[in-house]
């Protein structure tokens, strides 16, 4: 089973430079195949050339000229994988490389089709995160509690199986696909495995304003979609 890694980037190259290396590495020692798609909406910050340096056969570069989001370079990059495993991850290393492993063994050991790096179960945690990050993603995620049974969905950090990811009718304004698809999803399993979520390398954090209320709009659709689901 192949594993296709997607990595949304927006002028993430100093955290690129450290990250390919380990995930290679990581992937190549535990005999997993793969291939990594950075999706970059136009940085100009050196991605590009970056990207040059390694084997274009497992690490491949797509390269949005006009800037649309987080959600949909996600979505270009599922779209365009060719494994049978996927898997989204950041790129300022909050989500550890080496959890790929104990994922993408328990899709493979089909003990669930879908996989939630999380913070939240025994063994997970936060690192060096201030008092008011903690509790900006507290409260996304009481917000989104009653959408799913999955404990850490404001996790960003999903493995599954390719045909679980739902085409049509995805919300790509979101933030945060993951919600979508754990909302729409096909998959009747889902795990989550612990991870410790650090605090970004280099670079500034997107989470704004605007992030904010494009994620309030979101789960009014995703609330209206399970209602109205239900009514069919």
């Amino acid at each position: 089973m192949i594993l296709s890694i997607v990595i949304p980037t927006y002028k993430e190259c100093e955290n690129l430079k450290g990250l390919i290396p380990e995930i290679t590495s990581i992937l190549d020692q535990n005999k997993i195949p793969y291939n990594i798609s950075i999706v970059d909406d136009n940085s100009q910050d050196g991605t590009e050339e970056l990207i040059e340096g390694f084997d274009l056969d497992q690490v491949k570069l797509i390269v949005r000229r006009n800037k649309k989001g987080l959600s949909s370079a996600v979505y270009d990059g599922i779209v365009q994988a060719d494994g049978d495993v996927i898997c989204f991850m950041d790129a300022d290393f909050s989500h550890p490389p080496k959890a790929l492993v104990g994922m993408y063994k328990i899709i493979k050991n089909n003990e669930a089709q879908l996989v939630v790096g999380s913070r939240l179960v025994k063994g997970g945690g936060i690192d060096n995160w201030p008092w008011n990050r903690v509790f900006t993603s507290f409260v996304a995620r009481m917000m989104a509690r009653p959408l799913t049974s999955i404990k850490d969905i404001t996790s960003g950090f999903f493995m599954f199986k390719k045909d679980v990811f739902p085409k049509n009718n995805l919300n790509l304004e979101g933030f945060k696909i993951g919600l979508e698809v754990a909302v729409k999803g096909k998959y009747t399993t889902a795990k989550e495995y612990p991870i410790i979520f650090g605090d970004r390398k280099y670079g500034e954090s997107k989470l704004s304003g605007k992030v904010m209320v494009e994620y309030i709009k979101q789960l009014g659709q995703l609330y209206t979609y399970k209602f109205l689901k239900k009514q069919k």
